[in-house]
């Protein structure tokens, strides 16, 4: 299990990721700790297979993939759109809703869809985030955070990436692609699982010298 100080000032981490949008967010939360993030994708890393039945496990399975293939300690974010009225799809199989090409307009239209041949009249849905970190040793910890909102027709916005502009979080008006990106961290599935990961396993540069 992975602990205090595995990440700290100067830590260089792979992002599991061929996503750039994943990548950038990601890279955002950890340049102010001084960790620097580099994509798999930068690193020509292969994307495994996803085998897993959770989002917990599909990080998991990533991670440790880059970690082997990098010999460094890896990243990997797992994360979906879950609604209500479909049983929670299309969760973990979020991004192949938008084909093999992973077209998310395509994908937003199909939950649009799903949700009119239910009726259309609940819509409360969810995002959810799984990060796991992973040694080239195998050891590993993993953190899920979600947040609450609802969906809406038409997409709204340019900002973000996936299904940002469907989703509106809860207490606000603005869908996810809509809100300055600022913000959008601060509320997103991905910081709450983030923060997280952050304080069970990052040491600041002075506490490790001090002790």
């Amino acid at each position: 299990m992975l602990g205090p100080g595995v990440l700290h000032p100067g830590s260089k981490i792979v992002v599991a990721s061929h996503n750039e949008g994943k990548v950038r967010e990601l890279g955002e939360l950890f340049e102010p700790l001084g960790i620097t993030c580099v994509s798999a994708g930068s690193l020509d890393l292969p994307e495994p297979e996803e085998t897993g039945d959770t989002f917990e496990a599909n990080a998991l399975l990533k991670a440790h993939a880059s970690a082997r293939g990098s010999g460094m300690m890896a990243l990997a974010d797992d994360s979906g759109l879950e609604v209500d009225a479909l049983s929670g799809d299309p969760g973990i199989h979020s991004a192949r809703w938008g084909g093999p090409d992973k077209d998310f307009a395509l994908a937003m239209r199909k939950v649009h869809e799903a949700l009119e041949a239910t009726g259309g009249a609940f819509t409360h849905a969810n995002f959810t985030c799984a990060l796991a970190l992973a040694a080239p040793n195998g050891e590993e910890a993993v953190f899920t955070g979600k947040v609450f909102g609802h969906i809406q027709w038409p997409p709204r916005g340019e900002h973000g990436f996936g299904y940002d502009p469907i989703f509106v979080p809860e207490g606000y008006k603005e869908t996810f692609g809509e809100m300055d990106p600022a913000l959008k961290n601060d509320l997103s599935h991905r910081m709450r699982a983030f923060e997280q990961l952050i304080e069970a396993t990052y040491a600041e540069a002075d506490d490790e010298t001090a002790s």
